[in-house]
Order: C-alpha cells, then sequence, then structure tokens
C-alpha cells in the first residue's frame, strides 16, 4: 500500500494483516458497520471559518487505525502464517484459530469500533459531539475553542493556539499519533496556507486525470461545454439514435465520468452542470457524449490551477443563489436545478442536477429549483450552529436569491 502526499508522491509503503470480510456473517459476526466522516461541504466552511476567525489548522494521522477498536462480537481467524505458536500447537496449527481481542483491517465493522473507541476518549475529556455532525467534536474553554472533524484516521484540529496545542499533547498521550502540521492535504483537497488567504485546489489530481486519460497535451479551451443548439435533432447532447454506435469498453467513459464527478463535487463547480449533463448518457455513451468528455477535460488542461480562494476580506454572511433553466432536457421533458451558496464571498456548497418532475412552466421549474435550495439551506443552518457553539456574535441571516425574488430564512 502507498501513501502519497499533496503532490501524489510516494512517501512510504505499509504493509497490513487483513481479515476476510468476506466471510463474516450479518447479525453473527457484526451488526452496525456504519461509522461518521466529515463531508465536503462541512469542511470547506470550516476552512472558510478559519480564514475569517483567523484560526488554526492542524492535522493529524492516527497510526494503525483500526487496532484500537474493541470488537463487540466474537470472531475468530485462522493462524497467519508467519505467526509464532506455542510448541504445543505446532503440529495442529491447521485445525486452529485465534480469537481476535482488538478490531482488524478488512473486517466490516473496523471503522465504527474505532470511531465508538475516538468517540468515548473525546466525550471523556469534555468534547461535545455535534448532533447534526456527528464526526464533529467541540470543546471549550473561556475565550478559546477548538474543533476536531473526523475522517477515518485523519483528525483535522482548527481552534485557537493555546488550544490547539493542549489537544495535540492529549491525542499523543492516548493514541499513536502523527503530527503533519498545518492542514496542507486532506479530502483530496491540496490547501496552500497564505496570510489571511487559504487557497484549496486539486491541480495534482487534475494533471493525473489528463494524463490518464492521454489528453495532457491537448490543446486548451475556455470553455467546459459547447453551446447546445435550439433544434433538438441537432443538439449535441442528444440521446442515441437509431443508428449510431455505442462506444465499445476500450473507450474509458465511465471512469472519466467518475473522475470529474470528483472534481465537480469538491473544488470546480464551473463543470458541475457540464459533468451532470454528460453522466446521463453513461449506460449508452456515443461518440458525442466522449467527444463532450475531451472537450471538459481540455478546458481543465487551460485550468489547472483553478480553485476556491478563502479570504477574510469580505462580510461573513450565507448567500445562496437558485435559478432553472425551463425544459433543459427536451427528450425528456425535464427542466434543470441549480444552487449556489457562499460564505464570506467564497462558495462553499453547490449542485446542478436535472428534476424528477416534469414541470408544467419556467414558473414551477423555478419553485421546485427554490426547493431544492431551501433544503440545502435548512442544513447549512444547522451546520452553521458550529460557530455559534465557539464564537459570541453570530448574526444569523441568510439570503437566499431566485431569479428576482428574495428570501430571508
Amino acid at each position: 500500500m502507498r501513501k502519497r502526499n499533496e503532490k501524489g508522491e510516494v512517501v512510504r509503503y505499509k504493509a497490513r494483516l487483513v481479515a476476510q470480510d468476506c466471510s463474516q456473517r450479518p447479525g453473527i459476526d457484526y451488526e452496525e458497520t456504519y461509522s461518521p466522516v466529515v463531508d465536503a461541504i462541512t469542511f470547506r466552511y470550516l476552512i472558510n471559518m478559519t480564514v475569517h476567525e483567523k484560526l488554526e489548522m492542524h492535522l493529524m494521522d492516527v497510526v494503525t487505525t483500526y487496532l484500537y477498536g474493541s470488537l463487540d462480537h466474537n470472531i475468530f481467524m485462522k493462524i497467519p502464517e508467519a505467526l509464532k505458536v506455542p510448541e504445543a500447537y505446532e503440529n495442529s496449527k491447521e485445525s486452529c484459530s485465534i480469537k481476535l481481542q482488538k478490531s482488524l483491517y478488512g473486517l466490516k465493522q473496523s471503522g465504527r469500533m474505532w470511531y465508538n473507541r475516538l468517540s468515548q476518549f473525546l466525550l471523556k475529556e469534555r468534547y461535545k459531539n455535534d448532533p447534526i455532525c456527528p464526526c464533529v467534536f467541540i470543546k471549550r474553554s473561556g475565550s478559546d475553542f477548538v474543533i476536531i472533524t473526523v475522517y477515518v484516521d485523519d483528525l483535522n484540529i482548527i481552534g485557537t493556539p493555546k488550544e490547539l496545542s493542549k489537544v495535540v499533547e492529549c491525542l499523543t498521550k492516548e493514541f499513536e499519533m502523527k503530527d503533519l502540521g498545518k492542514t496542507k492535504f486532506c479530502l483530496g483537497l491540496q490547501i496552500e496556507h497564505l496570510k489571511n488567504v487559504i487557497f484549496a485546489h486539486q491541480s495534482t489530481y487534475t494533471e493525473k486525470v489528463l494524463k490518464r486519460f492521454y489528453m495532457d497535451k491537448s490543446h486548451p479551451l475556455s470553455t467546459p461545454m459547447v453551446v447546445r443548439s435550439l433544434d433538438i435533432h441537432k443538439d449535441p447532447f442528444r440521446p442515441q439514435e437509431n443508428d449510431e454506435e455505442l462506444l465499445g469498453n476500450e473507450t474509458p467513459y465511465l471512469s472519466a465520468i467518475g473522475a470529474l464527478m470528483y472534481l465537480a463535487n469538491n473544488t470546480r463547480p464551473d463543470i458541475c452542470f457540464a459533468v451532470s449533463l454528460l453522466a446521463r448518457f453513461s449506460s449508452s455513451p456515443t461518440k458525442r457524449h466522449w467527444n463532450g468528455v475531451k472537450h471538459i477535460l481540455r478546458y481543465l488542461q487551460g485550468t489547472i490551477d483553478m480553485g476556491l480562494f478563502y479570504s477574510n476580506k469580505s462580510k461573513s454572511e450565507m448567500i445562496g443563489y437558485a435559478d432553472a433553466g425551463y425544459l433543459s432536457d427536451p427528450h425528456k421533458a425535464r427542466s434543470q436545478t441549480g444552487y449556489l451558496f457562499t460564505y464570506g464571498g467564497t462558495t462553499i456548497s453547490w449542485r446542478s442536477m436535472k428534476q424528477t418532475l416534469a414541470a408544467t412552466s419556467s414558473n414551477h421549474a423555478e419553485i421546485i429549483a427554490i426547493h431544492e435550495a431551501s433544503r440545502e439551506c435548512v442544513w447549512l443552518r444547522s451546520m452553521t450552529q458550529l460557530k455559534k457553539c465557539v464564537v459570541f456574535l453570530w448574526k444569523k441571516i441568510f439570503q437566499l436569491h431566485c431569479t428576482k425574488t428574495m428570501l430571508h430564512v
């Protein structure tokens, strides 16, 4: 197993003894397997909060994470070949088994056992578990505070310098940890810390994607997609026609869509609509659709260093924008929903998707769009309670704009 840094370079190799989870039986060997991890929206919000409140962001890595969890079921496994056993069992080694006292890599419940172990320790240390984001732990002492976000074995610690040094020392005493310093690479995001500014991008991943699909030497384009035709028979994004051939297995259409979706969901809202449009044809792609994918890749070739720029010069307020494209898919009589939320002038949440209902008018399409944006707004409003827990002054005003309408939530 290779461990890579923010530049994609291999920094070390790791080896693990792994259990065979395929032989585990539900209800007998395990019950629950879900383990909460921080999502990209929460992480982007916390980055913005770090800049505006002039906090520090620290990353720590837990060594052999899953070995800390205690099992809630009796699990036995075959004796590994390299494991030494007492001489009395040397001849009957193949017929013997060992009982696991701790969780092991490969077990279905290992992630959950580790989360339970970590949460029990943090709650004992008087941290409060956020009810909206169970992977976020908050502690406050006087004017100092700290926020810990959990993503499996990566712990992002955000807070004031005094409290941050305390939590680093506390975690190091309980677990074997690696102090990675300021957060430079997390959740696939490269994070550059400048004065009063944080720049989050995925330039290394973008270069890797371009090389993977042999587009690293292509001529760059200035737009992520071509202009669509009003004539549905000339639309380059129309479904497969009767006389058109489907792409063969040699064309990695699904792999390209998956790679682009990872970019669109993390740091590149500018390609979100184009990727969403081309993803509709994953079951029956044609050469026209593959040309659309290559068009996005050529656009990325010219915008490799583009990302999210977080600055503390704007006001700390949440503003949302929602819009709808009536009959943007004339072949299925469906409209398009799009919304975007900014905090402090920088985007933290966005989405572009085809509506599931057939809108009867442009007004109907707008109502569906603002409904979806309002649901996201409610989630973001609950998420900002993180800030209410650690900062005294917080004006809870959300603006949601939809064409000529502005709502205060």
